[in-house]
């Protein structure tokens, strides 16, 4: 039996984050795990700008192959139930991903914020027009904008750019009342120095991951294990 000490009320504001760890879960490797897909690559050859520059051939067989995965996994029990507590707490939660996924909103999720980018999206070089991966022709090397011509670039945001977001994840922690940390080392920045914005701020600290994350010092309620498995049941008890 899952025990917790906290109780959500509706009028509590929650902000969760989540990172690759729930995503794994629905069998979406990551390329921190030591059979992750980014093994094959060093993170500079598929995940900055500068790989993008010089070779974007090699940089979109990389996101295609995970682009073309979506389709083979769906949401598993844990974002289904932070489908649930946002069902219960409506306008009072809010979930950030680290995840480019999708599998968020798959499961029903609606108050999201995708701080780097989206693997169903690409944009425009030239203008940064977006696009639905699934409107484009994935066919050519290197696909092209319908409008122009140019280069299209995964909507992702790479190593050394800034995530999409920042300012209104900054309001959001400044109202939270309880943050969720999910599924994430605490290692990669911004999104690991959110806990302790949240704390700052007055917020509780609860960290579900399946080994203690690298910021466990700004976590105040840690639970070690799978967040599929633990999840579902700490909803339950902090909803009532």
């Amino acid at each position: 039996m899952i025990e917790t000490k906290f109780k959500f009320s509706k009028n509590d504001v929650v902000i969760v984050l989540t990172g690759a760890g729930i995503s794994a879960e629905s069998g979406l490797k990551t390329f921190r795990d030591h059979d992750g897909l980014w093994e094959n690559h060093k993170v500079d050859e598929v995940a900055t700008p500068e790989a993008f520059k010089c070779d974007p051939e090699l940089v979109w067989r990389f996101y295609k192959q995970r682009y073309f995965q979506l389709a083979e996994v769906k949401p598993n029990p844990g974002h289904l139930a932070l489908k649930k507590l946002e069902d219960f707490l409506g306008n009072n939660f809010m979930l950030i991903t680290q995840n480019v996924d999708g599998l968020h909103e798959q499961a029903g999720n609606e108050r999201i914020l995708e701080m780097h980018g989206s693997l169903r999206d690409c944009f425009c070089t030239k203008f940064g027009t977006n696009f639905k991966m699934q409107d484009v022709d994935l066919n050519p090397a290197v696909p092209l904008c319908k409008e122009c011509g140019a280069a299209l670039r995964p909507d992702i945001v790479w190593f050394g750019e800034i995530p999409y977001y920042m300012n209104e994840i900054d309001l959001v922690l400044k109202q939270a009342d309880y943050f969720l940390v999910i599924g994430t080392s605490g290692i990669v920045q911004p999104a690991a120095s959110l806990a302790y914005l949240a704390r700052m701020n007055g917020a509780k600290t609860i960290g579900v991951n399946l080994v203690p994350p690298e910021n466990m010092m700004f976590i105040d309620e840690f639970h070690q294990g799978r967040s599929g498995e633990i999840l579902p049941e700490l909803v339950e008890k902090w909803i009532g």
